[in-house]
């Protein structure tokens, strides 16, 4: 399967200017859950931060009303384990960034949106 959403109509492009490579699809990820942090007009979020979950972020993110941790069988959602990669919120990224936490990030999976919220120089000094 390739990395790049198969339907060219829903291909977008990745901070590096590139096609927006996958995230993870297990768990699927993504807003529209399609494993891609694609965004659109719903996704008051943002969710174009592909992140790779550190026990200290999933905490983070739990004390700050978004339990990523804790399953829900009704949505399909197992709960993410450190090491699982998710589409995270940019300005949650950037307030774990603040305060020295963000996790490592997969900069091709990362939506083009993110780059005009952080320099490319600190999302790639994050890179994976």
């Amino acid at each position: 399967m390739s990395s790049h959403h198969p339907d060219p109509n829903l291909n977008q492009a990745n901070v590096l200017g590139t096609p927006l490579a996958s995230c993870c699809f297990d768990p699927i990820t993504g807003y529209y859950r399609n494993g891609f942090c694609h965004t659109g007009p719903q996704d008051q979020g943002l969710h174009t931060v592909c992140a790779q979950m550190t026990s200290e972020f999933l905490q983070f993110s739990a004390e700050r009303g978004n339990d990523l941790i804790t399953p829900i069988p009704e949505y399909n959602f197992k709960g993410l384990q450190p090491g699982d990669y998710w589409c995270i919120c940019a300005l949650r990224w950037i307030e774990a960034l603040e305060l020295g936490m963000a996790p490592k990030i997969k900069l091709e999976a990362c939506h083009e949106s993110l780059s005009e919220l952080v320099s490319l120089q600190v999302l790639e000094s994050y890179a994976l």
